[in-house]
Parts: C-alpha cells; structure tokens; sequence
C-alpha cells in the first residue's frame, strides 16, 4: 500500500480519493477551498454514457472522434465509452440521483451526439448532485477511517482531508515526484511527502474574465506540473461555450436548453445558425461560439438573442431550475422573452499530458479531470463528455498506482504526441535574478490580452502582439515576503500560474497555424492535414532545489 496525495475536491479528485482508500493506501485529500467546491459543482449538461438499448458503445466513440476534429487518441476515446456506464452505475452507488420518470432514468440530446444518452440530475443542478453525493462519501470514508483503533481495526486513519490549503509546487527529486508544497490556512509552507500525487485541480477558466468556471479554477496543478518538468499539450485548444448568460457573473446556460428546442436570433431577429451548419443551434461548440462571436461584432459587440419561450414556462422552470434562477435574479424572465447571451470560456482540452492510466511524464505523478490532457477529447469536446472522462480515468489513475510503465500499458509518450520540445522559464532573465524592472503582471491584466488575443477568434498577428505583451512583464511576486497575508498569498499564487500558463498557451496557439475545433485562427482559417497531431511542451525536469527554491527558502525559514 501506498502514500497517496489528492490534490482537488471536483468529480476527479472525489472519485481518486474514494478509490485509493477503498483500495487500502492511506490518502490526504487537499482541496484550495471548501470541500465542495470545485468546477464540478457548476456542470450544469449532465454526464454522457451509452446506457440505452438504442444506443452503443461504437456510436459514443463515432460522435467524440467526430467532435475531436481529428486530435482525439482513439485508444483513449475507446476507453472513455467502453468504462463509461460502469463508472455511472459507480456513481448511482455514491448516491447520486439522476433524474427519472415513470419509464426509468431520463435522458438527454445535446450538441454532435447521434442519441439520446446524457443523463442529468436536478434538472440542470448535474454537477451539483454528483458533488454533494461524492463529498458526503469522501466524509463518511474520512470519519470511518478516524474511528479506526491503530493494531485492532487497521493501521490506522486511512483518508485526511485537508480543506483551504493550495498546491504551490511539486517536488521532485531524482527525476520523481515525491510529494508537494502546500500553502495551508494559516499561510504557512510545508512539504507533504507521498508515493504518489493525483493532480485534479481542474482548469483554468480565469485566464479569461469572461467564464463559466468559478473564481478558484487558476489552473494550479497544470502549472506545477509543467514548472516541475512534466509534459503538457493541447493548450492551445480552449473551448468557449456558446452561450453564457451576459450578465454580470456570465452564468452558465446549458446546451441542453438549445437541445429542447431553443434558437439563436441576432439582433435583426434572424436565426443565422439555420446557414452555418447542417446542425444549426446543435453543432459543435465551436462552430457556435464562432458562430456567435461573428454576430456580435457585426453588431457593435451587442450579445445575440437565446430564445427559449416555445418551450414554455413549467419545462423551464422545471428541467432548468439554475438558469431559471440566474435570468430572474438578473431580471429576465426566459419565458416570455429572450435573453442575451454570449460566449464565455468553459473547458480546457489541453492539459499534463497523460497515457490512458493517467500517468504523467513524471514517474510518481498522475493527472485526471480537467488538469488531463488524456486525448479523450481532441481539439473539441463533446459536450457532458468532461464529467464522464474524471470519473474514468480517475478510476484508472487509481488502478495503475505503482504500476510501471513497461507492463505493455501505453505511456504518455504512445499517446500520438509530438516528441517533447523542451521551453524556456516564461519569466525574463532579469526577473529570474531579481533584478527586473519590468511591472509585475497582474490577473486583469493578464485576462484582457487573453481574451482580446487567444480568445474565440485568433490571428497570428494577435497572438504575437500577445507574446509581446506577456514577456514585457514580470511574473507575480509571490510567498510570505510579498505579503504576509494567507488570502493575499493564494490571490499571488494563482496569478503567477495564470502567468505562466498565459505564455506558454499563446506559444502553443502561435505554433498551431491552422485552424481546427475551438483553435480559430483567421490567418490560417482552414484545417492542414499535416498538423493533425499533438505537440507536447515541457521544461527540463529538475530537482525541487532547482524549481522551488523561493517555497524552499520559506519552509527552511
């Protein structure tokens, strides 16, 4: 049995931690904020699975290659909606309670799939109901295994959980990652040791200011891993849902809806989905979100119309409590009106690069959930795909702890990437020596030339001027002699992942000079056959020593 750390509360983390100590290793679940909070919570689609007797394994696989735009890893996809249902019956087991009606459990269309299979739960409240139930099996694990009597009942407490407390970096040493530096509540450094780390921190949605994801989501385990030597890829690749509530907020409005039957109308009143794609309203999200984007520039930035009131009040009020919620607190009323909607960052296909086992490139570190770039997904995710693909390969990241690589089980470096091109550290020079004059980077900052250059539409002019931009500032000062206070110490940890993630993004998005799902670039508008493959990007790996020596100073201090 193994030392197992968990860093991250979303389905991913929840299910690696779950599995691990009902497998007998002893495992500390670390979560940045509350236990329930996390991108999960806010998954409004639902999960899909080929669960039907209308429906096949083969079909699910044939509707996410599809929507992948030819990036997707097959063996990856195979996995995905082969272990799928039995993850979902995995779920139900947890206690979640997908939504019914007298025939059975109910089911969904959404946007490029060929079936009715998304299962929901509370309507539009997915994600919520499949978190609740998750904590309340972590707590009730957690509280049994504190009750246990060391020598009598087992070796003693077998799952900590430990709220409040950010990942800051990993360690590493000897080429192997052998645990992590965490910023508790108190804002104190430690070093936690462990066999092995489970990265499930999610994405990083707040590198753009307008997004669906939760404040919290800063991409934190993506940018320790890479600054720890791990390969990373597809991050060029940043899907943008089409239709964000244009609010204040930017709640999400689920595809779902358009799946009953709402349409999208520009500001003349004209449904201009009917000539863009044989989908309409119902083709893949990037096609939308483009889509959209053309719309409201040809009409001064003014958001597009989403009408919903020939579904009726009691559907909506019912099927979509949470948006039902959203427009009456914005004062809207979806029933009776449209409402303004428009695009807003929401999933990260791009990630640590990963085999099918959710191993990493780093002996010891594994990666699931959104922090994943497991190939599941290509250049375009199928939507309610993202919740089943953290409760699969967490399953097999679980599964494959301290299983060597060599055991004829693919590797990350099988997985149809690129050879790793090593980067350079995206802080200048004179800032690594301390030396720099150049102003520090701040979030805002950061989001708007995010959103404004590496955004829904892309140029390789803009993209440049991006890169320009980032490298003229400093990377955030961070640790407790920046600012001794634990909420302003995360707030600056946060921002220089979100830095460091910033760079090497527009670096891999000016490396990809075509166009291919949610990559929309207008100099290269067309797909190139010959750029249908992964580029993977690492540093060279080194020692804790070398990486981490201002988190190192701290704790020695």
């Amino acid at each position: 049995m193994a030392d197992v750390l968990v860093i991250g509360s979303g389905l991913a983390g929840l299910i690696a931690a779950i599995r691990a100590t009902d497998a007998g290793h002893t495992v500390t679940l670390v979560t940045k904020a509350a236990l329930p909070d996390s991108n999960t919570r806010y998954a409004q689609g639902g999960i899909a699975a080929a669960m039907f007797p209308d429906d096949s394994v083969e079909s699910h696989m044939v509707d996410t290659l599809r929507a992948g735009a030819g990036l997707c890893d097959a063996a990856a996809v195979r996995v995905l909606c082969t272990e799928g249902p039995a993850r979902v019956r995995d779920l139900i087991r947890f206690g979640v309670d997908f939504d019914r009606d007298e025939s059975g459990v109910t089911r969904g269309l959404e946007a490029a799939h060929s079936r009715s299979r998304v299962l929901h739960a509370g309507g539009d409240a997915t994600g919520a109901a499949i978190e609740s139930a998750l904590v309340a099996t972590v707590r009730e694990r957690a509280e049994r295994a504190r009750t246990l009597t060391p020598g009598i009942d087992g070796a003693g407490p077998r799952l900590l959980v430990r709220e409040h407390t950010m990942l800051v970096d990993l360690v590493v040493a000897g080429g192997r990652v052998g645990g992590a530096i965490l910023l508790g509540p108190d804002g104190e450094l430690q070093s936690l040791t462990a066999d092995s780390v489970i990265l499930a921190t999610g994405g990083a949605g707040s590198l753009y200011p307008h997004t669906t994801n939760p404040a919290l989501a800063t991409g934190d385990g993506v940018a320790a891993a890479w600054r720890a030597g791990a390969a990373v890829a597809d991050l060029e690749f940043y899907q943008f849902h089409p239709t964000a509530l244009a609010v204040p907020g930017t709640p999400l409005v689920s595809e779902a809806v358009r799946g009953e039957g709402a349409v999208l109308h520009n500001a003349l009143g004209t449904r201009f989905m009917l000539d863009v794609h044989p989908g309409a309203e119902l083709a893949p999200r990037d096609v939308v979100a483009r889509s959209i984007a053309h719309e409201m520039a040809g009409q001064d930035g003014a958001p597009v119309l989403l009408d919903a009131t020939g579904l009726g009040r009691d559907l909506l009020e019912h099927r979509f409590p949470t948006i039902t919620a959203a427009c009456r607190q914005a004062g809207l009323d979806w029933a009776t009106e449209p409402i303004p909607v428009a695009p807003a960052a929401h999933y990260w296909m791009g990630g640590v690069l990963t085999d099918i086992w959710g191993r990493t490139s780093l002996p010891g570190l594994y990666a699931v959930g959104e922090t994943a770039r497991t190939g599941a997904h290509g250049a375009n995710r199928l939507a309610s795909n993202s919740l089943l693909e953290a409760a699969v390969f967490a399953d097999r990241a679980v599964r494959a702890l301290g299983v060597s690589p060599v055991d004829g089980v693919d590797t990350a470096g099988d997985a149809g990437a690129d050879a790793v091109q090593g980067t350079s550290d995206p802080r200048p020079a004179a800032a690594l020596s301390g030396r720099s004059t150049l102003p520090f980077a701040d979030r805002e900052a950061i989001q708007r030339v995010m959103w404004q250059y590496a955004g829904v539409l892309r140029s390789g002019e803009g993209l440049a001027a991006a890169a320009a931009t980032l490298a003229g500032w400093n990377r955030p000062a961070t640790g407790p002699d920046a600012d001794p206070r634990p909420n302003m110490q995360i707030q600056a940890y946060e921002d220089a992942n979100l830095f460091d993630l910033a760079r090497i993004t527009v670096a891999a998005a000016l490396g990809r000079e075509e166009s291919r799902g949610a990559h929309y670039r207008s100099d290269f508008p067309a797909s190139r056959p010959e750029l249908a493959h992964t580029v993977a990007f690492s540093r060279a790996t080194k020692d804790t020593t070398e990486t981490n020596t201002e988190a190192e100073e701290a704790i020695a201090c």
